[in-house]
Protein backbone atom coordinates (compact mmCIF):
# COMPACT_ATOMS: atom_id res chain seq x y z
CA UNK A 1 0.00 0.00 0.00
CA UNK A 2 1.57 3.25 -0.78
CA UNK A 3 2.14 5.81 1.88
CA UNK A 4 0.24 9.44 1.32
CA UNK A 5 2.25 12.40 0.98
CA UNK A 6 3.18 13.79 3.94
CA UNK A 7 4.51 17.50 4.87
CA UNK A 8 7.01 17.48 7.69
CA UNK A 9 8.30 20.81 9.33
CA UNK A 10 11.25 22.60 9.19
CA UNK A 11 12.08 21.69 12.84
CA UNK A 12 11.66 18.31 12.16
CA UNK A 13 13.65 18.18 9.55
CA UNK A 14 16.50 20.20 11.45
CA UNK A 15 16.34 17.83 14.34
CA UNK A 16 16.82 14.87 12.15
CA UNK A 17 19.65 16.29 10.01
CA UNK A 18 20.79 17.45 13.77
CA UNK A 19 20.98 14.04 15.29
CA UNK A 20 22.62 12.30 12.48
CA UNK A 21 24.99 15.30 12.41
CA UNK A 22 25.47 14.03 15.94
CA UNK A 23 26.00 10.76 15.19
CA UNK A 24 23.07 8.63 14.48
CA UNK A 25 22.50 6.60 11.59
CA UNK A 26 20.42 7.02 8.73
CA UNK A 27 18.26 3.99 9.53
CA UNK A 28 17.88 4.83 13.41
CA UNK A 29 16.90 7.95 12.12
CA UNK A 30 14.58 6.64 9.64
CA UNK A 31 12.69 3.84 12.24
CA UNK A 32 12.24 7.11 15.33
CA UNK A 33 11.06 9.71 12.81
CA UNK A 34 9.20 7.30 10.15
CA UNK A 35 11.08 8.56 7.64
CA UNK A 36 12.41 7.24 4.16
CA UNK A 37 16.08 7.27 4.46
CA UNK A 38 16.21 8.78 1.08
CA UNK A 39 14.35 11.49 2.39
CA UNK A 40 16.42 12.20 5.32
CA UNK A 41 19.73 12.21 2.46
CA UNK A 42 17.59 14.93 0.59
CA UNK A 43 17.25 16.85 3.97
CA UNK A 44 20.81 16.48 4.85
CA UNK A 45 22.28 17.72 1.22
CA UNK A 46 19.38 20.69 1.57
CA UNK A 47 20.69 22.03 4.81
CA UNK A 48 24.38 21.69 3.74
CA UNK A 49 23.38 23.94 1.19
CA UNK A 50 22.13 26.48 3.30
CA UNK A 51 18.18 26.04 2.10
CA UNK A 52 16.38 25.19 5.18
CA UNK A 53 17.69 29.18 6.07
CA UNK A 54 15.52 30.32 3.30
CA UNK A 55 12.38 28.05 3.90
CA UNK A 56 12.59 29.82 7.42
CA UNK A 57 12.75 33.15 6.46
CA UNK A 58 10.07 32.35 4.53
CA UNK A 59 7.39 30.93 6.77
CA UNK A 60 8.39 33.68 8.64
CA UNK A 61 7.21 36.16 6.18
CA UNK A 62 4.16 33.88 5.63
CA UNK A 63 3.58 34.07 9.12
CA UNK A 64 3.80 38.02 9.12
CA UNK A 65 1.38 38.08 6.08
CA UNK A 66 -1.64 36.17 7.55
CA UNK A 67 -1.47 37.80 11.12
CA UNK A 68 -1.33 41.03 8.87
CA UNK A 69 -4.19 39.99 6.79
CA UNK A 70 -6.25 38.85 9.68
CA UNK A 71 -5.74 42.30 10.93
CA UNK A 72 -7.17 44.07 7.76
CA UNK A 73 -10.04 41.89 7.78
CA UNK A 74 -10.99 42.92 10.83
CA UNK A 75 -10.35 46.18 10.05
CA UNK A 76 -12.94 45.85 7.51
CA UNK A 77 -15.64 43.95 9.35
CA UNK A 78 -15.72 47.00 11.79
CA UNK A 79 -16.19 49.23 9.11
CA UNK A 80 -19.27 47.91 6.88
CA UNK A 81 -20.42 47.32 10.63
CA UNK A 82 -19.92 51.06 11.08
CA UNK A 83 -21.34 51.71 8.15
CA UNK A 84 -24.25 49.36 8.30
CA UNK A 85 -25.52 51.51 11.40
CA UNK A 86 -25.07 54.84 9.65
CA UNK A 87 -26.94 54.15 6.64
CA UNK A 88 -29.73 52.43 8.91
CA UNK A 89 -29.49 55.69 10.73
CA UNK A 90 -29.94 57.77 7.67
CA UNK A 91 -33.21 55.88 6.53
CA UNK A 92 -34.97 55.52 10.16
CA UNK A 93 -34.33 59.57 11.06
CA UNK A 94 -37.18 62.05 10.34
CA UNK A 95 -38.52 62.20 7.61
CA UNK A 96 -38.50 66.00 5.15
CA UNK A 97 -42.03 67.23 5.36
CA UNK A 98 -43.86 70.24 3.31
CA UNK A 99 -45.87 71.18 6.06
CA UNK A 100 -44.76 74.35 8.39
CA UNK A 101 -43.21 73.16 11.78
CA UNK A 102 -43.17 75.73 14.64
CA UNK A 103 -40.02 74.90 16.68
CA UNK A 104 -42.33 75.57 19.98
CA UNK A 105 -45.59 74.08 19.30
CA UNK A 106 -44.47 71.30 16.57
CA UNK A 107 -46.50 70.63 13.98
CA UNK A 108 -49.29 73.37 12.91
CA UNK A 109 -52.93 72.48 13.92
CA UNK A 110 -54.98 71.64 10.56
CA UNK A 111 -57.61 74.31 10.51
Amino acid sequence: MPRRHRSHSIELKRQVVAEYNAGETLHGRSKRHDVCRNLIRIWIAKAEAGEFDDEAAAADLLVRYEARIASLERLVGQQALELSFVKKGVSDGPSPTSAATSVIAGPVASP
